[in-house]
C-alpha cells in the first residue's frame, strides 16, 4: 500500500480519481477506467473523506468523457502533434486515448503527483512525466514547439491566480505555431460558491480564477478564438443524481446558474 500525504490543490486529485474508480465498478460503466480502480486499491487513503455525494461519480466520468472525446476529435484530425495533459494529477487519460505512435504526450502536474503516479501506473510509450508546477516556464522550454498543440486542462485553471493561468496560455500560443485548448472552467459566481463544493473543502483547496464568457477568454490574446463552450449542466445521463437533473432544469431558465461551470474549447 503507498500512502499519501497531499493537501490543497493537489488533494483534489483524489475525488477524481475516486469517482472514476466508482464509475468502472459499474454495470453500466461510462469511462471504464479499471486502472483508477486498480489505483484506489494501491493508496493507504480513507476516501469516505473525499467529499463526494451520490452520484458524483457519475458526473465526475462524464466530465471526463466529454474532454477525452474532444482529445480524439483534435488527434484524428493532427494525428503528428504534441498533447500536453496539464494538472494531470492522478488521470489515466493517455491510456484512456490511446494516442497514435506519431503523438507525443506530457502529463504536467507537481514532483511530488509525477512521483505517485510513478507508483501506481506503468509506463507508456510515446508518454512522458513532467515534475513540475504548470505555471514554472522552465518545463515548457525543454519541449520543441514545430507541431500543433492540444492541451488539456481538466480542474486545473480555477486553482491558478488570474494572471498565472493568463501568463501560462500566452506562453503556450509563443511556443507552439497552432492548436486548441480543451479545458473546464467556473465562472466568477461559481468561485465565489466555492464553499459549497464538498470536495474542494474537503481538500482545503481554494479557487481563484473564474470567467464568464468565450470573449472574455478571446481578450487574453488576440490569437484566440472560442469554437465550443458547453455548460457541465448539459452533461446527461440517467444515473446523474435527482438533484443535478433538477438543477439542469432550473439552469435553463437562470443563465448564471447555467454558466457556473463551462467547457470551453479554443484555437489559435
Amino acid at each position: 500500500m503507498t500512502k499519501i500525504n497531499l493537501k490543497g490543490e493537489k488533494a483534489t486529485l483524489l475525488p477524481t480519481l475516486y469517482g472514476r474508480a466508482l464509475d468502472s465498478q459499474s454495470p453500466d460503466s461510462i469511462l471504464h477506467d479499471t486502472m483508477a480502480y486498480e489505483a484506489v486499491q494501491q493508496l493507504e487513503f480513507d476516501f469516505s473523506l473525499v467529499g463526494l455525494r451520490r452520484g458524483d461519480d457519475t458526473s465526475i466520468a462524464l466530465r471526463a468523457q466529454h474532454l477525452d472525446d474532444w482529445v480524439r476529435e483534435f488527434l484524428a484530425a493532427h494525428p503528428e502533434s504534441v498533447v500536453l495533459h496539464l494538472g494531470c494529477g492522478l488521470d489515466t487519460r493517455a491510456f484512456r486515448i490511446d494516442p497514435g505512435p506519431s503523438v507525443q504526450w506530457f502529463d504536467v502536474d507537481y514532483p511530488e503527483v509525477i512521483d505517485l503516479r510513478r507508483q501506481l501506473f506503468p509506463d507508456r510509450q510515446g508518454c512522458e512525466a513532467i515534475g513540475s508546477s504548470v505555471t514554472d516556464p522552465m518545463w515548457l522550454a525543454e519541449i520543441k514547439g514545430d507541431l500543433p498543440v492540444l492541451v488539456v486542462a481538466e480542474g486545473l485553471f480555477m486553482y491558478l491566480k488570474e494572471d498565472e493561468g493568463k501568463e501560462l496560455v500566452r506562453r503556450i500560443l509563443d511556443h507552439f505555431p497552432s492548436g486548441q485548448l480543451v479545458f473546464d472552467g467556473l465562472s466568477r459566481r461559481g468561485v465565489q460558491l466555492q464553499k459549497l463544493n464538498k470536495a474542494v473543502q474537503a481538500a482545503k483547496a481554494k479557487v481563484y480564477w473564474g470567467f464568464d464568457s468565450c470573449a472574455e477568454l478571446e481578450a487574453i490574446d488576440s490569437r484566440l478564438r472560442c469554437v465550443a463552450s458547453m455548460s457541465a449542466f448539459e452533461l446527461h445521463n440517467d444515473k446523474l443524481p435527482t438533484s443535478f437533473r433538477l438543477t439542469a432544469k432550473v439552469s435553463k431558465v437562470f443563465t448564471g446558474m447555467k454558466n457556473l461551470a463551462v467547457f470551453y474549447r479554443m484555437e489559435f
